[in-house]
Formats: C-alpha cells, structure tokens, sequence
C-alpha cells in the first residue's frame, strides 16, 4: 500500500533514530504453507522520517476532534502537540473548535492557539477539550480557510466519516495548490476499524462496561427471577460486548450484530432464558445496540448528521417483549434495564489507552512531518503502519464467529451458538 506524499523531503529530522519508507507489514501474519499463494497487502510501517518535507520553524499544524466521544481524545491532542512542540519544533498548533465545523469560519468559532497551559491535564478528564460535532463541512469553504491561515498540517481525530472528510479536504487542497498534509487517527470506541489491532478508548469502555455488569449482577441475583438487561455500545460489531461478558464472567446471554437471533420458538432467546429463570432464579443478558435489527418491522432508513443509519432501539424492543413474554406464561419477573452507553464513552482513558494515544499521536506527527498526506494511522500486529484513508473506509472489522474470542463467550455464557 503506497501513501501519497506531498514531495521531496529535503529537511533534515530532529529525531536520532528513523524508520526506512521501504518498510513493510503484512497485512496477515499467519500462513499455511499448503495454500495457494496470494498477493499480499503490504503496509508502510509508521515512524520518524530521515528527511522532514516541511520546514518545522515555518510550518503551522491543526487538529480536529469529530463524531462521539471516546475515551483518550484529550491524551491525543496532548500528545500531538507535545510531539509536534518538543521533537520538532513546530511554530504554531490551532486547535479547530466544534469538529468539522470549526473549519468553515461562516459556522465555527475561532480557532484556538494550543499551548502548554491550554493542554494541562486535559489527559485526565474525559471528552475533548476542542468540542465535537457530526456532520460534514463545505469543503472549498474549509481548505480556504487552512489555505488562508497558513495551515500546512491538519490532523483529523474521529471515525470513517471523519476519515472520509479528511480524504476531500486532502483532494481539495491539492485542487488548490496547497501542500497540505492530512493524517487521521482513528476513533471509536467499538474497536470496529480494519487493519487496526485495537483503536483507543475500547479497553477503557471495557473496563467500565465490566462495572455496570458487576452491578447488573447484583441486581438480578439479589430477588427472585431477576433479569438484568444490559445495552451496551457496538453499531456494526460486538467487540465491548463480548470483552466486557468475558471480562465479567457472570453474563448468561450476550447478543451482537454479527450473529442474528431469535427471540420466539423452542431454540429461540426467550424458551432459554425461562429455562435458565428455572435453573438460577436470575439471569445477565447484554446486548450490543446494533444486534437484532432484523427483528424490528420496519426497516432503518433514517441518518444522522454523520450519515449513518439511526438504529433501531434493540435495548427497549427486548425489554418489552421479555416481560410480555413473561407475564403470558404466569412468570413474574424482576426486570432492571441499564443503558449506560453515554456514561462509559465519556471516560477518561485508563492506563493503557493513555499509552496507546500517545503513540498513535506520535506516530500521526511523524508521518506528517515527512509530507504523507491521505493517510490513517493503524496499530496491526503490535506495531504501527499507514494506511491508505480509501482502504481504511471500504469495510469494518467485525468479531469472527468461528475465532476464539466468540468461542470464549460461549463457554463464559454457557449459550448456544445461535438462538434459531
């Protein structure tokens, strides 16, 4: 996978030791040697650059924070500018306020001049110091406005509609004429991007999702047939669902989208939770927002400002048919629904993603630095790569269900493989 460059790097880099551009990862580690060969995707490997395309005491660097919020995004901005500031030398850092909107000066406020004072302690508080917002922006409006602010760099932190948004901002400036390096940090809590190992904020959104679930449980085991209902984040995969159910330990049912269900029949959800009601007298289902959107009658059409489809509310359809369900066989139950979706994404990180912000944010500088514009920064077999910003948006990864991450949250709910 080649990145676009903006051209020859001619200055020389502060940083003592660089990685070659011919470098590469592979795109799967893993091979049978009894397999038919195939062409392999080979991605650039991320680090500082022996030459630097951009002058650092000339240059000027923006960031923008888009989408929902996700624990870290403050820790990245911190990082971002402490990299660009002490390792480069770089003279000015804006911060572009309210997302995407903060580019178009006709809809956002002024930008702000990042410094030291402004980004002290903003790693230990949740949220982004810049604001946010969903929504595209009037790209010429925007480039012209880096253009006329002398912005040579901008760093895009949120999810693929940011990305996407990047990748016009990138193609309008070189309309322009504008060298203008765009390089995006991933986003999102769900851990859903391709080629990303782990995105930051979703061992975060784990650890406080396992804490809803400790009280889930005390919940529903405190009362006879009590049945604690979970929602918890996950739009097109299931990955906090299924980290925080084996995390817990204590979840009996754990819905996510990559495996549709049924709720009604002799093998369906509602025959085995009144079995386990029998067995345990209580009962922890989680499930992730995006799973069952098969089983409402009508089908999503309606976005949101992002362009993503509004889902279905999968948390209430279930909650209702459980206890209608229930109360037809004579059954009572003790229903305690949670939905703390809001509470967890707004989390500081904890440790570990504090340490994999920093080093996306590093490794975002460093490319930029060196001219690479178009580009998303991945985390792929423990190290860090460029990708493509086109590649990145083509597909999301999702939870295989014949791997061990899926197998373990099986044996950890004793559930079956499917509920048909």
């Amino acid at each position: 996978m080649n990145i676009t460059s903006l051209g020859e790097a001619r200055f020389p880099s502060p940083v003592p030791h660089t990685v070659s551009d011919q470098a590469r990862i592979p795109a799967v580690i893993v091979r049978d040697p009894a397999a038919p060969k195939r062409d392999e995707v080979l991605f650039e490997l991320a680090g500082p650059r022996a030459k630097l395309f951009f002058d650092p005491a000339k240059t000027c660097a923006g960031i923008v924070t888009c989408g929902g919020l996700c624990p870290g995004m403050n820790n990245v901005i911190r990082a971002l500018f402490l990299e660009l500031h002490h390792t480069y030398g770089v003279a000015e850092v804006l911060g572009f306020r309210g997302g995407y909107q903060g580019l178009d000066p006709a809809r956002g406020l002024e930008p702000t001049v990042i410094t030291h004072a402004f980004v002290d302690n903003i790693h230990k508080h949740g949220g982004t110091i810049l604001g946010t917002s969903r929504g595209p922006v009037d790209t010429a409006a925007a480039v012209d406005n880096l253009i006329r602010r002398d912005v040579n760099i901008l760093f895009t932190i949120g999810g693929d509609g940011t990305q996407r948004g990047g990748n016009e901002l990138y193609q309008q400036s070189k309309r322009c004429g504008h060298a203008l390096s765009v390089v995006g940090i991933p986003k999102t809590v769900d851990n859903d991007v391709a080629f990303v190992a782990r995105t930051f904020g979703y061992l975060t959104a784990v650890e406080e999702a396992v804490k809803v679930l400790d009280c889930a449980h005390t919940e529903a085991r405190s009362v006879r047939n009590g049945l604690a209902l979970v929602k918890l984040m996950g739009r097109h995969a299931g990955f906090i669902a299924a980290g925080a159910t084996v995390a817990n330990q204590d979840v009996n049912f754990t819905l996510i989208p990559e495996v549709p269900f049924k709720l009604d029949g002799p093998n369906g959800l509602l025959s085995a939770l009144k079995e386990r009601l029998k067995q345990r007298a209580h009962a922890v289902v989680v499930v992730a927002e995006g799973a069952g959107q098969e089983l409402f009658q009508d089908t999503a059409t309606e976005r949101d400002p992002s362009g993503n489809i509004k889902l279905k509310d999968i948390g209430l359809l279930l909650r209702e048919r459980i206890e209608a369900y229930f109360k037809e066989a004579n059954i009572p139950i003790v229903m305690r629904y949670f939905d703390p979706s809001y509470l967890i994404r707004s989390n500081a990180a904890n440790a570990s993603d504090s340490l994999l912000c920093d080093l996306y944010a590093r490794n975002a500088v460093h490319a930029a630095m060196a001219g690479k514009t178009g580009l998303v920064i991945g985390f792929l077999h423990d190290a860090f790569i460029h990708i493509p910003i086109e590649m990145l948006v083509l597909q999301k990864k999702q939870i295989d269900t014949d791997g061990l991450r899926w197998k373990a949250v099986l044996a950890v709910t004793g559930q079956p493989a499917r509920f048909e």
